[in-house]
């Protein structure tokens, strides 16, 4: 499905290839950043905008969703589109401005390149941690998958031709992570056929926070009559609206207590404690009293940079090679939640938090043809390094306060220390697919798709939990302060041939089978745990202790966990199509996506296997009123078997059970009309039911089957999955005139997402609390002539507070455990939200 408009379409003139067949390289970048005093060519004025009472229709636009090129509306399949247009006319820069205009999205998030996505209703929640499960979603740009084990890229989006939305299993053409969907970026590519530059520049202001810029610019160069090379650059720095609001926080006071082990019931001891204070403030330190200077306002602030280099080199007219080189380091301050008790936009924390995600990605496209079949070879290879500091001081001291935690951390000299911990992880990713696929040509009446796949991911996990001051017998060997170590490698491969066949009985009846037959093979190898999970102690064993202590693991003590999980299967598709006339066609169809399994850290519990996703769905794409409206939409049921579930376990390990049953019924539609030349309305929405058809116990038995008859289920039969909203929609309208020789419009738009709740388990939901409904109104306008335009936009513009993920750090029952603390008197639960009202100006230009 689309997502269309009807706004002035932003000329931008063209010149033959040869007038700057020797312009530097140089120079033709300067051009494409540079002030608006550069000299430009004269390109021609602006048409006016035509009356009211001229025919209006929609724009055809041309997806590659099924690897071919196509009209979305002869689809059969659930997809919206936003194209160049509309992204530009959104605002959209990041996955958070488009995800909010795409009714079968939901999302939860960390912080920018820290996301989990979840499409229609396929969420069991989860922690996030970088040792969950593979994501359910997949994402690609241009070709190549770029859904790293943690999660996806945050690609800025600039120079985009189109996203596209898959919605529903795409598990034949797109094999693992695209179980519930698919989200395809789609870049400009080179063309040779003439010189093209632009750039852009925006200064905004957040309301709560601080000011904020972009500036993008992009060139096509040709390179001669068949090549040409495309160079896109961006920076933007996002202002930071979370308060780290000066605070100090005391630790327990406790006198040692020996206790009475001959009392009945035992009285257990208690140990002393440490009980002093630790202050984000700027003060001199004591003896019990550590102050750190962390507190600052607007400490969220992000910075972002990347470049985007393609050619493009068309050997002949029959095959064209297309590398591209992508990069972007995008560094986060602060942190994106804020903790109620607080305030508003408020929280007080003590140790350092920060991140930097940077992620290069080198592609190759080779497309051409082998007689009258069309040939395509896609490789990538990615390279991510995330760095984050993070305070962890929250776990410190609710273990502290419910359990004494405090009283055993000391220093060398015997003292008790401040508990306090924060952590420094360190995540490398590596990716490299490949793919080569053949298929038929489309005018066939019998044509098929094919091809073969092969990918590898290898994660290398360093997180180091520390405590200053920490002793050395209670630091990891070769750690100094490190309470808790995971150095691990992680590896998932995948392997898969796979193919789709259509057959055209009639003119209007058509046929699509197709399937995937696929192989994995997931590793993971390393160390976890504290100093005493070193020795190998047969009469006291931890849950995974060094079977050889003497042998290291990289810069690791020693291998406590070495394990791996291979599966095989095939899934399908079949679909049939029914075209009612040349603008209105049917489609029926059962489809099937997967996710692969992988490997629990602790020892004592099974590998999770993969889990699958059957859909069923009755669809329609429709046009009328002489092509100025559009209306698609679906109906499905998608049946969830075994579904992975993550949770955060003891001493902080995330166990990963393959844990239910579920169903999901939804239906989901969408509507693009052109009422006049100059008014054009879009909408979406979605309903779904998603909930357990069996009672979710929380273990598995001795085979890794969920066990579901129990006295007492974490989650009974009927119980809704988390995250996703019964219902989410948006409408947009958008009106464009004439204003004193200028191309003018006005725009406004509207989301609403209704109320959801935060967790599968009903104890730590109650916990959590639900995330209630929410709808945000976002606003525009603007001019143009000849090549510029100016914008004037208000995002957010009631300053309304989205609730899109809650948490807490340690296990819910501890951390939010309410009426232990008078300062916090519901626990300490954390909320992320979306910015506040941001206001903004832009001016664009092209030549």
């Amino acid at each position: 499905m689309a997502l269309m408009n009807m706004q002035y379409k932003k000329r931008s003139g063209r010149h033959d290839a040869s007038t700057f067949k020797r312009l530097p390289l140089t120079a033709a970048i300067y051009l494409a950043v540079a002030s608006t005093a550069f000299a430009q060519d004269a390109v021609p004025a602006a048409e006016p905008v035509p009356p009211a009472n001229r025919a209006a229709t929609l724009d055809t636009i041309t997806v590659t969703a099924q690897k071919r090129s196509e009209n979305l509306q002869q689809v059969p399949i659930s997809i919206q589109v936003l194209g160049t247009e509309k992204l530009e006319q959104l605002n959209v820069s990041d996955f958070e401005d488009y995800v909010k205009f795409l009714p079968s999205v939901s999302y939860q998030t960390f912080g920018p390149g820290f996301s989990q996505i979840y499409m229609r209703g396929v969420s069991s929640g989860g922690d996030g941690n970088h040792s969950g499960p593979l994501p359910s979603v997949g994402m690609y740009l241009d070709e190549q998958p770029v859904t790293t084990i943690q999660g996806p890229l945050d690609i800025h989006v600039y120079d985009v031709a189109r996203v596209e939305v898959l919605a529903g299993p795409q598990g034949t053409l797109y094999g693992a992570s695209s179980q519930a969907g698919t989200i395809r970026v789609i870049t400009n590519k080179p063309d040779p056929s003439g010189f093209e530059a632009g750039y852009s520049l925006e200064a905004n202001s957040v309301s709560h926070g601080g000011l904020g810029h972009v500036a993008e610019g992009f060139v096509n160069i040709p390179l001669g009559e068949k090549a040409a090379i495309r160079l896109v650059g961006w920076n933007q720095h996002d202002a930071g609206y979370i308060d780290n609001r000066p605070g100090d926080r005391q630790f327990p006071i406790r006198v040692e207590d020996p206790g009475d082990p001959d009392a009945v019931p035992p009285i257990p001891a208690v140990p002393p404690s440490w009980g002093g204070v630790v202050s984000n403030r700027n003060c001199t330190s004591t003896a019990l009293l550590l102050c750190t200077g962390r507190a600052e306002d607007n400490y969220n602030d992000v910075d972002t940079t990347g470049a985007r280099l393609a050619l493009k080199v068309n050997l002949n007219d029959n095959w064209t090679i297309s590398p591209t080189v992508m990069g972007q380091t995008a560094t986060a301050n602060g942190t994106f939640a804020f903790d109620e008790n607080i305030g508003d936009l408020a929280l007080s924390h003590a140790y350092r938090e920060r991140s930097e995600d940077k992620w290069v990605q080198a592609a190759l496209t080779v497309e051409g043809k082998i007689g009258n079949f069309d040939v395509t070879y896609a490789f990538a290879h990615l390279k991510r390094d995330d760095e984050v500091d993070s305070d962890y001081s929250d776990y410190s001291f609710w273990y502290d306060t419910l359990y004494a935690y405090g009283g055993s951390i000391y220093n060398d000299n015997g003292d008790l220390i401040n508990p306090s911990q924060y952590i420094q992880g360190k995540d490398g990713y590596k990716k490299t697919s490949h793919e080569l696929r053949i298929s038929s040509p489309q005018d066939n009446r019998f044509r098929f798709i094919g091809g073969l796949f092969w990918q590898t991911q290898r994660h290398d996990i360093q997180q180091d939990y520390i405590i200053d001051g920490l002793a050395t017998d209670s630091s990891v060997p070769g750690w100094p302060g490190t309470l808790w170590l995971t150095k691990q490698i992680r590896e998932d491969h995948d392997e898969a041939v796979f193919g789709e066949f259509s057959f055209d009985f009639t003119d209007q009846l058509i046929a699509t089978a197709g399937f995937r037959s696929f192989r994995v093979d997931n590793t993971l190898k390393g160390f976890h745990g504290f100093a005493s999970y070193i020795v190998d102690d047969p009469d006291n064993p931890t849950d995974a202790f060094c079977a050889d202590p003497s042998t290291p693991f990289m810069n690791a003590p020693c291998v406590n966990i070495d394990k791996s999980v291979k599966e095989h299967d095939t899934i399908g598709k079949f679909n049939v199509t029914y075209k009612l006339s040349d603008t209105k066609l049917l489609y029926a169809t059962w489809s099937e996506g997967y996710r692969p399994g992988g490997n629990n850290r602790r020892g004592s519990l099974p590998p999770y296997v993969s889990d699958y996703l059957t859909n069923y769905e009755l669809g329609w794409k429709t046009t009328w009123l002489d092509n100025s409206l559009s209306f698609n939409g679906s109906l499905f049921r998608q049946n969830w078997e075994d579904f992975q579930f993550a949770i955060l376990g003891a001493n902080g390990l995330t166990e990963i059970k393959n844990a239910n049953q579920a169903q999901i019924d939804g239906l989901e539609m969408e509507l693009n009309w052109a009422a006049t030349y100059n008014l054009n309305i879009s909408g979406g929405a979605a309903f779904y039911d998603a909930k357990l058809t069996e009672n979710f116990c929380g273990f598995t038995d001795d085979a890794g089957n969920p066990v579901t008859d129990c006295p007492d289920p974490e989650a009974p039969d009927g119980t809704r999955l988390p995250v996703t909203p019964k219902f989410k929609g948006n409408l947009t309208a958008r009106y464009t005139f004439n204003l004193g020789g200028f191309e003018a419009y006005v725009q406004g738009a509207a989301v609403h997402v209704g109320q959801r709740t935060s967790d599968l388990r009903i104890a730590e939901r109650e916990i959590l609390g639900d995330m209630p409904s929410y709808t945000t109104a976002d606003f525009s306008a603007g001019i143009a002539k000849d090549n510029w335009s100016l914008d004037l936009f208000v995002s957010n513009a009631f300053d309304e507070r989205p609730v899109i993920s809650r948490f807490a750090q340690c296990a819910e029952s501890v951390c939010g455990a309410p009426g232990v603390v008078p300062e916090y008197p519901n626990g300490q639960i954390y909320t992320v939200t979306s910015p506040p009202r941001t206001i903004g100006l832009r001016f664009s230009q092209k030549f």
